[in-house]
Parts: structure tokens; C-alpha cells; sequence
């Protein structure tokens, strides 16, 4: 009966559904809601990278959806649907998104990564709110997000693959469907079935019920039960059903009954303190989920930096699943202690716990082993080691300025070999994550030739060579840089069109080339010495050549100023500054370099070209 009257809200207006899905228009139908099915056109190609979580993506998706619905619906007819609803359900293991297999086999991989393992469902909803005045469209977006958490058997290959020849795989997420065969892969699940389906509805009508019943003060009362504790209650939704189901009458297009509200406020004024004459209070604020995660944030952070130094991660990546106590005794610890740290990576979604004991997560095996091709295991260690003691002094560099937090404390020589290679390691992760979409942000292959400044390890200038088969690259980096380098190379994967030279570019001859690349360099280095160096590079590249700078570029709102892992460095960083695109393109056309245009590599990093013109 509690749906009734949510539901009922939209039966007098236009609702569309911007989903093709027979799931969704199955469970919507059998709740009661009267609808049209018009499909998004909108093409499903965000960069997943650029999302800080799973979910935001699902709901992005769904919101891109449910607009292009609306839009395309009023261009047609000048006038666009009450509501529009969109949707996108995606499967997660380990971080990786799983949606829907291109074939077989691609089915068969995903279903391999969830055979055994717990998993999460999200469906990101949007609700999208339309009112037209004179031609003009007006949209009020509402979105939220449902996780479902699914556990599968332990699978035979043979009932895998019986469940993959019969088709139902090929058009879901994660390749099952839950509803049908696919529900005998199930062992359980924890949330809301219909989440796994395709479509969270309670969370729905839960949604439904704040845009079309907003809780007002007048309406909470404390209720008394024997041996019971007072709860807040509202009125029955029933009761109100009555008023205007149109938002409109309602007087402020928020709720219905809006004078009857202030009539009732005439005749119960507020007692003393904020309490009304029947002891209703304020009601709590929202809990402060966000906050609370936050202020421990510290702890999860100094967890990973330790299981990262014990090589947790290399220790399960070569032999699991293992026992706590097989563990302590290869990392040297103690079980007791080992079991909680372990416990704790479990519940940061790096590790997984069976009976049989823990193992990685995909996400641990790519980025946390210390050997793998995108490993972070160096970034982690340098945030650890170097990092941590730096923001212990943050109180000292707020009062006194970044340079009293670096030299507080005595340390070994920031220059000596293992501090340099732990450098270099962390920027060959950082460098690894993004070295394709910064190789092809540009169309690069007008140039036959490119000088990586500072391009330490190589990792950028594998990416290029690999995607212009004509391009030679030269490395121009420190000396105590290049002594190195042979840690870096991957073996058998060696190429001739790559070059390393020592040298210091703000003294030596930089190299001869057509394209000059500054990636993650000029941030590091304030206004008169980033001319400097652009000076140099300006008085080499030959008019008609390029430069490409790699940076994260401020947004130009004054609210998007800063981002936070940029914020966060500059409060111990003695130097240097983030720069919006008007001060990067303002010091590149100083120096020489027109038509300067930027590109996105994912959500921590820009490309920004610019073409040497002529002297005049």
C-alpha cells in the first residue's frame, strides 16, 4: 500500500522509459506505472578511468541516457515528456567493470572472473524532470545509485560452458542473468534482487517518495511505546493522497499542500527550543557517512603502505590462496597481526577471504604487485617513505612555510641510489597508466623524430614508438637517471628507435628533434624557470614543429580550481604551481608556439599541443 501513492503520482503525467530492456519494463509494468519505451541513442563510451568509482560511472551513463531521451524527444515535438527515466546496470569484481560480452569467448572470460567470487551489482538510476516554457526545455536531474552484492559457486568449465551455448549471456552485464538460467550460478545474494535484474525498485519509490512527498517538520511526531524507544514516524502516505497529484499546485513545485502546511504552522506554533506542542524536535542532521570515512582515511592509507612493504601483494600473487599463518611466515610477521592487516585489505577490496584462506583481487595483481607491467607498488612505497614524513610535518609547512617540513627531520640524501630509484619507480607507474592515451590524444605522426625532457624511464617513449612505427624517440634526463635505466627495461622488448642521452635541460644542448615533450615537468617548476626552460625549447624546435605537455590542467570555474591530489601535493611542495589552461597556453604562445589545443588522458591528466611557428 505504500507504493500505491507513489506510484499514483506519475499516473496523470508523460513518463518515458530511456531503456530498450524487457527486465526494466517488466518490473516498472508490474508495479503499476503507465509509461512509453523510447531507446537512448546516446552512445555508451565514457572512459571508465575518469570515474572515481564504479557506480559514479553506472549513473553517469544512466543520467547521459535519460537527457538525450528528453532532448531528442522535445526537438521532435516542441515538447518534451514530464519524466524521463534512464538506467545502467553494470557488474564489478575487483574494480573492473564488467558489462555486456562481445562473444563467446569474451562471455566466457567474464564469467571465469566471477566462478567462485563474491561480486557487486550497480544500477545507476536517473529521473529526469521536464518542463517546457515557450519552446524552452528545462530539465531537473534526480540520481542515485543500488549495490547488490552476488556470491557464485564454485563452477565446472563444462556447466560454464552449457550456460554460455545458450545465449542468455550475450545480452547482459557481467554475462549472466539472474532472473533465468543464469540463476543457477548463484550461491547468494545480499540487497535487493531486482537491483540484479536490471532495476532497483524500492530504491526507486524510496526516490519517488522525496521528489513528490518532501518531509516537512509539522509532519514528524514522537510516537510512545511500551518498552519501546520513541521513533520518528510520518503521517501515512494515504492520507494525503487527496491533495493535487500535480507537483504544480502545490504552490511551489516542490510538494503538494503547501498552504495547508503554513495553516497548520499558524495553529501549532513552535514551542520553546524548536519543540511544537506535541514534543515533535529537530529532526538529526544527515549522518556523516563521507566525514567519518575521511577522518579515517589515514589508516586505510598506512594499511596499504604496509602491506606493501611486508609484500603482501608479491607473497599471493606467486602462491594462493594461503593461510594468515602461511603468510606471517613468509613476510616475517606475526600471525596475530598479519590475520587483521589482512582482514583490513579484504575490506578495502584488495584481497579476497574463502575458506581456503586469501588471495588477490585482480586490481591487487595488477597494480600492487611489485612486478607487474602497471604496478604502483613504487608509487605506494615513495608515498610511504618519502611522503608520509612530510605531511606528519604539515601542521610545521602551514605555519612556517613547505620548506620547515622538508628539512625538519634528518633523513638519508633524497640523491641516494635507493631514494632515486623509488622516485623513478613510482613516476614509471604513474607514467604506465596513461603513456597510450597521452601517446594518441594528438595525431603525432606528421613527426619523425621527439625529445622526452625528463622522460626518466622510457615508459612514454615505448607508448609513442609503439603507436607511430616511424617515430624515434631520445630520452633527455639527469645522468644519476640514465645510470638506471637498465632496471626499467623490459626484456626482449628492447627497440632501436628509442635513445637515452644524459644531460640537465636547463644547462646542456637539449637533442635535435621535430616534437619536444614535457610530461609532469612544468608543474614542478615556477614561472620564470618554466620560461626558461620553454625559451630553450623554443630556441631548438624548428618552425612547423610541436611540443606536447602532459599536466593536470585546472578548470576554468573558480569552483573547479583545484583538484585534490594536486591541492593536497602543493601543501608540501616548496615550489612549482598547477596552472589553468589560459596560464599554459599564455606561456606557450610567449615562446613561440600557436594553435595550442588540449586533450583529456584520463581524469589526472591533460595533453596540450602547440605548433612552433616562424619567427617574424
Amino acid at each position: 500500500m505504500v507504493l500505491s501513492p507513489v506510484i499514483g503520482k506519475l499516473l496523470h503525467k508523460r513518463v518515458v522509459l530511456a531503456s530498450a530492456s524487457p527486465r526494466r519494463r517488466e518490473i516498472l509494468s508490474h508495479a503499476g506505472l503507465r509509461f512509453e519505451v523510447v531507446p537512448s541513442r546516446f552512445k555508451e563510451k565514457l572512459d571508465k578511468a575518469s570515474f572515481p568509482t564504479p557506480y559514479a560511472y553506472a549513473t553517469e551513463t544512466a543520467k547521459q541516457k535519460a537527457l538525450e531521451v528528453a532532448r531528442r524527444m522535445h526537438q521532435k515535438d516542441l515538447r518534451a515528456p514530464d519524466v524521463v527515466i534512464g538506467a545502467d546496470t553494470i557488474v564489478t569484481i575487483g574494480g573492473l567493470i564488467l558489462e555486456k560480452p562481445v562473444d563467446k569467448q569474451d562471455a566466457y572470460r567474464m564469467l571465469s572472473r566471477l566462478n567462485g567470487k563474491e561480486h557487486s551489482v550497480f544500477t545507476g538510476v536517473a529521473i529526469v524532470q521536464c518542463c517546457t516554457t515557450d519552446t524552452r526545455l528545462d530539465m531537473e536531474v534526480s540520481e542515485f545509485h543500488e549495490e547488490t552484492t552476488v556470491k557464485f559457486s564454485e563452477l565446472s568449465e563444462e556447466l560454464l560452458w552449457e550456460y554460455i551455448n545458450s545465449g542468455e549471456p550475450m545480452d547482459k552485464a557481467g554475462g549472466y542473468g539472474i532472473q533465468a538460467l543464469g540463476g543457477m550460478l548463484v550461491e547468494h545474494v545480499r540487497g535487493d534482487f531486482l537491483n540484479v535484474v536490471g532495476f532497483p525498485l524500492n530504491r526507486f519509490c524510496k526516490k519517488l517518495m522525496e521528489l513528490y512527498y518532501p518531509p516537512r517538520r509539522e509532519h514528524l511526531q514522537r510516537v510512545k511505546h511500551d518498552s519501546i524507544p520513541p521513533v520518528d514516524t510520518f503521517e501515512n502516505l494515504s492520507d494525503v493522497e487527496g491533495s493535487s497529484s500535480d507537483p504544480a499546485q502545490g504552490g511551489d513545485g516542490g510538494g503538494h499542500g503547501r498552504a495547508e502546511a503554513d495553516g497548520d504552522r499558524r495553529q501549532a506554533p513552535a514551542g520553546p527550543q524548536g519543540t511544537d506542542s506535541n514534543g515533535a524536535g529537530e529532526s538529526p542532521p544527515p549522518f556523516p557517512a563521507g566525514l567519518l570515512e575521511l577522518i579515517d582515511g589515514f589508516k586505510a592509507s598506512k594499511a596499504l603502505f604496509v602491506a606493501c612493504k611486508l609484500n603482501v601483494f608479491d607473497v599471493l600473487k606467486d602462491d594462493a590462496p594461503l593461510k594468515a599463518v602461511d603468510i606471517a611466515g613468509k613476510i616475517d610477521a606475526s600471525v596475530c597481526g598479519t590475520e587483521r592487516l589482512l582482514d583490513v585489505c579484504v575490506a578495502l577490496g584488495l584481497l579476497e577471504k574463502t575458506d581456503r584462506g586469501y588471495r588477490n583481487t585482480e586490481l591487487a595483481d595488477v597494480h600492487l604487485a611489485s612486478d607487474s607491467e602497471y604496478s604502483l607498488h613504487g608509487l605506494v612505497m615513495h608515498n610511504n617513505d618519502h611522503f608520509w614524513n612530510l605531511f606528519t610535518d604539515l601542521e610545521l609547512a602551514v605555519r612556517e612555510g613547505a620548506s620547515a617540513a622538508f628539512g625538519r627531520k634528518p633523513e638519508e640524501p633524497i640523491q641516494s641510489k635507493r631514494k632515486k630509484l623509488q622516485f623513478m619507480t613510482a613516476m614509471h607507474g604513474l607514467t604506465m597508466l596513461a603513456a597510450r592515451q597521452v601517446a594518441t590524444a594528438f595525431d603525432l605522426s606528421r613527426f619523425a623524430s621527439a625529445c622526452d625532457l625528463g622522460g626518466c624511464t622510457g615508459a612514454l617513449a615505448r607508448a609513442l614508438t609503439q603507436e607511430y612505427p616511424r617515430l624515434k624517440v631520445t630520452v633527455f634526463d639527469l645522468p644519476e637517471v640514465i645510470e638506471h635505466i637498465p632496471c626499467f627495461q623490459p626484456e626482449g622488448r628492447r627497440s632501436d628507435r628509442i635513445s637515452f642521452m644524459p644531460g640537465d635541460f636547463f644547462k646542456d644542448d637539449l637533442p635535435e628533434a621535430d616534437l619536444y615533450i614535457l610530461s609532469r615537468i612544468l608543474h614542478e617548476w615556477p614561472d620564470d624557470k618554466v620560461c626558461e626552460l620553454l625559451s630553450r625549447v623554443s630556441g631548438r624546435c624548428k618552425p612547423g614543429g610541436g611540443i606536447l605537455v602532459a599536466e593536470k590542467v585546472l578548470g576554468d570555474k573558480p569552483a573547479a580550481r583545484g583538484s585534490l591530489p594536486a591541492s593536497l601535493n602543493l601543501l608540501v611542495r616548496t615550489q612549482g604551481t598547477e596552472r589553468g589552461l589560459p596560464e599554459y597556453r599564455g606561456l606557450l604562445e610567449r615562446h613561440g608556439f600557436r594553435d595550442v589545443r588540449r586533450a583529456h588522458a584520463g581524469d589526472r591528466l591533460d595533453v596540450m599541443l602547440g605548433t612552433r611557428a616562424s619567427p617574424p
